[in-house]
């Protein structure tokens, strides 16, 4: 192995590479407190709390085909990154940031569940993957500017839900420096098919407030193969309620049945009605019966069906929690 005398010098006094990461980092942020840095985070802010774009000049003027304000936004952060790391190659970028062959995410500005973010796609890295054979969806609104190259794109959008899957509508689209997109992530989705040398975009993406689960479905039939939570916190409560339930905390029961009844996604309500059966089957049942009386709430039905399930594999329930007709 041959170690770099700048490596072996790091190892009596890492002081060097320290100063150059603190200088790094007070820049970034230096950047996000003043002038265009400050001004797209606030309008971030206000995009993540459900304002339209076409009411935040800022980040509207980044997906206007007629301006060059995202070309400048982007090789500006470029410029920086590279002077910087070419003058002190130890330095670590400050920003979040991605590489996985294929694709390099450079995350420029995060607020609250919207994000700005700079793409760029490997031609060569995407050639050597199979063939895609599913499609995921989630419930995020997103829109994107091609700022230099170009791909080839299927677009795939759900035309029919069904209840073990839905049914996709597939087309075939070329995209090129200057295209500007707008889509509905539940609705729908775009894979890259192939991309002659490297292709870079300007993402803006927002939650759409909804909490709907991500969805992975396969192409071939529609078929539904996992889903996921559709926002952070409702995944931390998901594996929380679940580690309750392994952990045997009877005491946990009532929080559980709690949140099984109030307002909130329906994946994560059932969660935790489900790991409060089995951790108390009576709290479990009277929280299981209250929400089966609902004619409002999505999870009625469901909850009736299992509840009836119940009663008639383990008859004493019935006593539990009576269910008037």
């Amino acid at each position: 192995m041959i170690i770099r005398p700048e490596l072996m010098a790091l190892r009596a006094d890492d002081s060097p590479q320290r100063q150059i990461q603190q200088r790094l980092v007070a820049q970034s942020n230096a950047w996000r407190s003043t002038g265009e840095g400050a001004a797209i985070e606030a309008e971030l802010l206000r995009l993540a709390a459900g304002a339209p774009l076409i009411d935040l000049p800022v980040l509207r003027a980044l997906f206007d085909p007629g301006s060059d304000a995202a070309g400048r936004l982007a090789g500006g952060a470029v410029d920086w990154l590279a002077g910087e790391l070419a003058g002190a190659p130890l330095g670590q970028v400050p920003l979040r940031h991605q590489y996985d062959r294929t694709l390099a995410t450079l995350v420029l500005a995060w607020c609250h569940g919207a994000s700005l973010v700079l793409q760029a796609i490997d031609g060569a890295g995407l050639a050597l993957k199979p063939p895609a054979q599913s499609v995921t969806f989630s419930a995020n609104e997103h829109w994107e500017r091609v700022l230099a190259g170009s791909a080839e794109v299927d677009q795939v959008r759900i035309i029919e839900r069904r209840p073990a899957g839905v049914t996709l509508a597939r087309s075939s689209a070329f995209l090129r420096q200057g295209t500007v997109q707008h889509r509905q992530g539940r609705e729908a989705a775009q894979i890259y098919t192939r991309v002659p040398g490297l292709m870079v975009l300007l993402k803006l993406q927002r939650s759409d407030g909804g909490g709907a689960p991500t969805c992975e479905f396969a192409l071939e039939d529609g078929r539904l193969l996992h889903q996921s939570a559709g926002s952070p916190r409702d995944s931390r409560l998901e594996l929380t309620a679940a580690l309750l339930g392994r952990m045997r905390r009877t005491d946990a029961a009532p929080l559980l049945a709690a949140m099984a009844e109030e307002p909130g996604s329906a994946h994560l309500r059932w969660q935790a009605l489900r790991e409060c059966l089995g951790l108390d089957s009576a709290a479990g049942f009277a929280a299981l019966t209250r929400i089966a009386r609902r004619t409002d709430d999505p999870l009625a039905l469901p909850a009736a069906a299992l509840r009836a399930n119940l009663i008639e594999t383990y008859p004493q329930l019935a006593e539990a929690a009576p269910c008037p007709a």
